[in-house]
């Protein structure tokens, strides 16, 4: 569309064609285009599509998960990296298609990751990507001081599983594939990254995993009890500003 513009404004001859020249070109004779000049154009075409949609990602979804980030708990002798619930992000921002579309986008652009809860309630936690692999790195480092053998399945998982698997869930055959990727991968090594937090096995179907945030469980009653409708006056409010 951008293309057909371009050419509309040639044949009129406006004063700024398409591409725009220097003011000292004025009056003088156009010289022809060349294939080198499409070629520019539609690169300089590109790079702005690029930038718009670079532009979209910061959505009222993304806004709302910065704010409540920013609002996290913080509780002595817990270190835990911000997460958000699910429910409170549809509390906040109204249009619940929306929020979902943002969440596949982010999700698959590696922004954050989408997280089941075991709380006998139908929530999830959503993390930024960046919190979740400290988190692993904390888990990962309690769990190498307890038993040095096989930990090479965290660089396995980090490097393979996490990148090909954005569900919230894996079945069994699915996680040795991935991870055979780094190495022969066997039960112990599943059961490894069972003990570190960062997987769950279903209760109703022993042969699926839920991906987990390890070490979330001191502050989770907490964090379901934070008044969304606060939350919410406070995102509309950065909006207006």
């Amino acid at each position: 569309r951008f293309a057909a513009c371009g050419r509309k404004l040639q044949h009129r001859d406006m004063a700024e064609p398409w591409p725009p020249y220097s003011s000292s070109s004025r009056g003088k004779k156009k010289r022809p285009r060349s294939p080198n000049d499409d070629a520019t154009s539609s690169q300089g075409r590109t790079e702005n599509s690029t930038s718009l949609e670079d532009n979209l990602i910061f959505s009222d979804t993304l806004i709302a998960l910065q704010l409540m980030r920013t609002q996290f708990p913080k509780l002595e002798k817990v270190v835990t990296q911000p997460f958000i619930l699910q429910s409170q992000l549809y509390s906040s921002v109204k249009d619940r298609t929306q929020v979902d579309r943002d969440l596949e986008s982010l999700k698959k652009d590696r922004v954050l990751r989408v997280f089941k809860l075991n709380t006998g309630q139908d929530d999830h936690a959503i993390m930024f990507m960046d919190d979740y692999l400290k988190q692993m790195e904390s888990a990962v480092r309690r769990s190498k001081g307890k038993n040095q053998d096989c930990s090479e399945v965290f660089e396995w998982f980090e490097k393979y599983v996490l990148p090909s698997k954005l569900d919230v869930s894996i079945d069994h055959l699915e996680l040795c594939s991935l991870l055979s990727h780094g190495g022969d991968a066997r039960d112990k090594h599943i059961t490894l990254l069972m003990n570190a937090g960062l997987l769950t096995r279903q209760l109703i179907d022993p042969n699926m995993y839920w991906f987990s945030i390890p070490s979330i469980g001191p502050i989770l009653k907490g964090l379901t009890q934070v008044c969304t409708s606060w939350l919410f006056y406070s995102f509309v409010q950065i909006l207006w500003c």
